[in-house]
């Protein structure tokens, strides 16, 4: 928890916003910071209730940017997310309806109900921060982030994200169940434990200011070659088929210097990475039969093959 460290007005001023309806989870609302100043998106995987709707709805409205939710169910189409072009009745002018993923923070809940045709829609939103309809390019607003949250337990009707759109997400998260004193408090608060009752305390352009500002973090060659290390150790794992990719090395270091600035430093720590290598690392791998009869999944093999590697100094 980076909350002791942050001197940066606008920073604390968003996650006290945000915990005002997100109770006790300080540590959640801090890395979907990250990943929002690393320029990234994050898939929440997580039971009905926890408060992944309200996280969303939380952040946009602190950042004073638009807020989108789209129900990702088995007959959504394509252009019900990215939109589409028709003839105005009347007239020959065509005419661009813009779809869901037009504004700063997309909610796409359940996104593994979808179908892959329509999962798919999303990857260039994500990846080039734009849509292709009918030949023509039209840019999303700017910031621009995809959380998207998905049942573990309900596995009937539900199509499995393919390794392509799981490395999209910079991030995979775990709410989990509030401990019993923060459920109290969110009983007690009642109707108003809703992002609704939020006002804006940063503007949309604050974010990009912050993101260009992460950016200068400095990163060390020996952090970098921590990096390094970890990501060739999943490659060269008996208990995993398909290792981190260059794409996640990346997302690793745009996530470590967010991470680093968000906690008033202008350099990375190995700690830095020791700490996010999980949530960056963990859903990009595909484990072996034998990976999974040792870990269970790619968070847990992440942290074992963390602790093996050599910090350095």
């Amino acid at each position: 928890m980076l909350r002791q460290n942050i001197s940066d007005s606008r920073i604390s001023s968003l996650l006290s916003n945000v915990e005002k309806v997100i109770i006790g989870k300080p540590e959640i609302t801090e890395l979907v910071l990250t990943a929002l100043l690393a320029g990234g998106h994050v898939l929440i995987e997580d039971v009905p209730g926890v408060g992944k709707t309200q996280l969303a709805a939380a952040m946009a409205v602190s950042c004073g940017g638009e807020f989108g939710r789209i129900q990702m169910t088995p007959d959504i189409m394509p252009s019900d997310i990215t939109g589409f072009s028709f003839i105005r009745q009347g007239s020959s002018e065509v005419e661009f309806r813009k779809g869901a993923v037009f504004c700063n923070f997309l909610l796409a809940d359940e996104i593994n109900r979808s179908s892959p045709k329509s999962q798919s829609a999303l990857l260039e939103a994500m990846e080039e921060l734009r849509v292709t309809i009918d030949g023509k390019s039209y840019d999303l607003p700017k910031p621009f982030m995809v959380l998207a949250t998905q049942n573990p337990v309900e596995t009937y009707g539900t199509y499995s994200l393919p390794e392509a759109q799981m490395d999209r997400f910079v991030m995979k998260l775990n709410i989990g169940y509030p401990a019993a004193e923060d459920e109290l408090r969110i009983i007690r608060k009642g109707r108003e434990n809703d992002a609704k009752s939020l006002s804006p305390v940063i503007e949309p352009m604050d974010i990009l200011t912050m993101r260009a500002e992460a950016d200068k973090v400095s990163v060390s060659v020996n952090a970098e070659k921590y990096i390094l290390a970890i990501v060739t150790a999943t490659r060269r794992n008996e208990g995993i088929k398909l290792g981190i990719s260059p794409r996640g090395s990346i997302a690793m270091m745009r996530c470590a210097k967010a991470y680093a600035y968000i906690s008033g430093r202008d350099y990375v720590l190995p700690d830095d990475i020791k700490f996010l290598a999980p949530y960056v690392f963990g859903h990009r791998l595909m484990l072996s039969p034998r990976g999974k009869s040792e870990w269970g999944d790619g968070f847990a093999a992440v942290r074992d093959i963390v602790s093996s590697v050599e910090v350095p100094i």
